[in-house]
């Protein structure tokens, strides 16, 4: 059974939303790929407590990691490029090259895109950190400013 809630961000507003009780979804307003709002279920407020907190604290400045639960729902290919998003550490960057290969699979940075572009749960799986072979920004789902201000704001600066 799938729950959401939308919460206040410095990014606008980002909907939270969980599948059986575990998050599933974070998506920004006119993101690209985000699915439809009707998929997203009834509207629960309570649900997301240890979510929304540390959102809060990472938007602070106090939490570079998140803990929270997932449940990523994509294929194995997917998950496998998500599972090595969140070993990107915070403040820094891959290109799409370097994810290919510490996947094992160097010809696969088209695919690897694919996959990071179609990420359900932004921000907290971080594919903002991904960049062009040259060092230029890339597509985002959540539109290219966005991700510059994320990764001007992991390396120091102030999101306002």
């Amino acid at each position: 059974m799938k729950q959401h809630t939308v919460t206040d961000s410095p990014y606008g507003p980002l909907t939270l939303v969980a599948d059986d009780g575990v998050l599933c979804g974070l998506y920004m307003t006119g993101q690209r790929h985000r699915p439809a709002e009707e998929t997203f279920g009834t509207r629960d407020d309570t649900l997301f407590a240890e979510a929304e907190e540390q959102l809060k604290a990472y938007f602070a400045g106090d939490l570079e990691a998140f803990t929270v639960p997932l449940r990523m729902n994509g294929t194995a290919f997917q998950r496998t490029v998500w599972d090595e998003l969140c070993r990107i550490p915070y403040g820094e960057t891959r290109t799409y090259g370097q994810l290919a290969d510490a996947l094992g699979a160097p010809a696969a940075s088209r695919a690897v895109g694919l996959a990071n572009g179609r990420n359900p749960i932004g921000i907290i799986v971080p594919c903002h950190r991904v960049i062009g072979a040259n060092g230029s920004l890339t597509g985002y789902g959540g539109g290219l400013e966005r991700k510059q201000r994320l990764l001007d704001f992991e390396r120091g600066a102030a999101l306002f």
